[in-house]
This record gives C-alpha cells, sequence and structure tokens, in this order.
C-alpha cells in the first residue's frame, strides 16, 4: 500500500461510503457486477441471515485488476443495473474504490477498518474467488484484516477447498455451525458457507447477451 494513498484517501471526507454505526456487522461484497444479477442477492440475503449482519455492502469496483475489461460496462451504468434490482434495504451499493483511487481488496479494507474501527466487517467472496486468491495482491494480509466467508459456487467446493490459500488457511476454518459468530472473532478467521446454489454468472449473462444480438442481426 502507497504513501500516496494513504495519505490521500486514509480519513477523506471524500470517499463516500454507506452509513455505519459502532457495533453492527457489516458484510463487504466487492465485485464488478458486470452485470448483476440473482445470484448477487442470494448470497447477500444468505450471510445477512448466517452471520447475523446488520447490512451487506456491494462494493462495485471500477475494474478488477485480475480481469479483462473488454466487456466491462461504465461504472454509473452497473451501479445503476445494481440498485435496479436490489430491493432488500439491507442491501447497499457503494462506488467507494473509485473515490479511494484504487481497486486492491488490501486498499479498501484497510480504509474501511481506519474509517469505521468500532464496526464489526466481514469481506465476502465466492468459492471461485477462494480459489484463485493466492493471486491477489497481499492476500495474507487481506486474511488477517477482517473475517472472511466464502459462498459456494456451482462446481467449485473442491477446487476452492483444495486451493492454495485454502490449505495455507486451514486451522483457521470456522465451522458452519459458528456462522453466528464469525463477524465477532479476531482474524484470520473463514468460513464455507452451504447454501441453495445458483447457476447464474455475470459471465453466461454477457455470453447469452453476446448471442441473442448476434441472432437478431442475422437477416
Amino acid at each position: 500500500m502507497s504513501a500516496r494513498l494513504l495519505s490521500k484517501a486514509f480519513g477523506s471526507l471524500s470517499v463516500r461510503t454507506p452509513h455505519a454505526a459502532p457495533g453492527q456487522r457489516i458484510g463487504l461484497l466487492g465485485g464488478s457486477f458486470n452485470p448483476p444479477h440473482r445470484a448477487h442477492v442470494a448470497i447477500s440475503e444468505a450471510v445477512l441471515t448466517r452471520l447475523g449482519l446488520d447490512a451487506v455492502w456491494w462494493i462495485v469496483t471500477p475494474g478488477n485488476p485480475l480481469k479483462s475489461h473488454d466487456e466491462l460496462a461504465p461504472l454509473e451504468e452497473r451501479l445503476a443495473a445494481c440498485q435496479k434490482l436490489v430491493t432488500n434495504p439491507k442491501i447497499r451499493i457503494t462506488a467507494l474504490e473509485a473515490d479511494l483511487d484504487s481497486t486492491a481488496t488490501v486498499v479498501t479494507l484497510s480504509f474501511l477498518k481506519q474509517r469505521f474501527p468500532g464496526v464489526h466487517f466481514v469481506w465476502v467472496m465466492g468459492g471461485d474467488n477462494l480459489a484463485g486468491f493466492h493471486r491477489w495482491a497481499a492476500w495474507q494480509r487481506i486474511a488477517r484484516l477482517m473475517p472472511f466467508v466464502v459462498a459456494d459456487r456451482p462446481q467449485w467446493r473442491l477446487r476452492a477447498l483444495a486451493a492454495p490459500a485454502a490449505r495455507a488457511l486451514a486451522r483457521f476454518r470456522v465451522a458452519d455451525s459458528a456462522a453466528g459468530t464469525l463477524a465477532l472473532r479476531t482474524p484470520p478467521a473463514w468460513l464455507y458457507l452451504t447454501l441453495p446454489l445458483s447457476p447464474e454468472s455475470s459471465t453466461e449473462i454477457r455470453q447469452g447477451r453476446r448471442a441473442a444480438s448476434r441472432t437478431a442481426k442475422k437477416p
């Protein structure tokens, strides 16, 4: 994390976030949301209930550094799509990473912990993210910043739990039955959450839209 980012963003009122009060338990679901879909909502509502959270923030990134931006819709378009999809008042939408001028998860989480020292944050990721977590910048520091919950995704469970990060953090894994305590645990602490699986994915939705567009253009 650079000194420039620290001096510019940390504590800056220019970084807009949803409201959070000391003692609250808040999940943080980051991603491109390109586009958002019902599986994002289902994961959010599952962690709200199972972890006893007060809110889940969708952190809509300007761009994932590990993914191609060739098909990335403009940030404002993705934010509007999220607002249109979400009806649960406990799910809140934010583009705080654009204000931070950083898409690094370690910077985002460090910033939120410093701005809201009395809030119990939980990072939320999918099983596909856990499978590649060891490739994220400063992933070991991320694991020490706050507890995290991994939402099961179709066909990812075995690969995710066999991945390098999961093996390295195996002794810190919390049982499903203790999900309600995760937000209050001292990190590293994490949980692989079993939940009803949705086949929806942003990638498949974009592929379907491309196919429909090609079909519509045929004479």
